[in-house]
């Protein structure tokens, strides 16, 4: 009866026959198992990019972006030529109601976001804030976003096309 109902249920799913898998039962029943999906994207220009407001005078500000630049690029494995940064200092940004030394900023990819990633890029731009702005890192915000192809666009398109 539980093979019966085994079949009942496998025979309803609508999966290509092709791609079985064999499960050793009393008698072999037959489980469809739908076709592997991969992704395998490689990195795109402008991707990933940086928009940061600190309320500080950068003591570097072109050292500072070139830092910033190698250190995202590292983190999320991509080349740098693609790698965007914005920086906007001295510039008024409250934290906690304070305006004592703070940043807010948002990174964003087509891929690559995820927590070991963001947690790397956070440390890194945390050292070089503080290098550069004198901003502690309990005064920094830092908003990760996953771009999907078809909201980025590049070279008078999307890179979905």
């Amino acid at each position: 009866l539980v093979l019966a109902s085994a079949l009942l249920v496998v025979s309803s799913l609508r999966v290509p026959v092709a791609s079985t898998l064999r499960v050793p039962v009393a008698s072999t029943l037959r489980v469809p198992v739908p076709p592997r999906m991969t992704t395998t994207a490689a990195p795109e220009p402008g991707d990933p990019s940086l928009i940061l407001n600190v309320n500080r005078k950068l003591k570097d500000k072109k050292s500072f972006l070139q830092a910033s630049s190698k250190a995202i690029a590292e983190c999320f494995s991509k080349p740098e030529m693609y790698v965007a940064v914005c920086v906007n200092d001295d510039v008024d940004v409250l934290f906690g109601g304070s305006d004592d030394a703070a940043a807010v900023g948002c990174v964003y990819s087509i891929g690559a976001i995820n927590q070991a990633n963001n947690g790397a890029v956070t440390a890194k731009l945390s050292a070089l804030l503080l290098e550069h702005g004198g901003v502690a890192d309990n005064r920094i915000y830092l908003n990760f976003f996953d771009v999907p192809r078809a909201n980025c666009g590049w070279s008078s398109k999307t890179f979905a096309g």
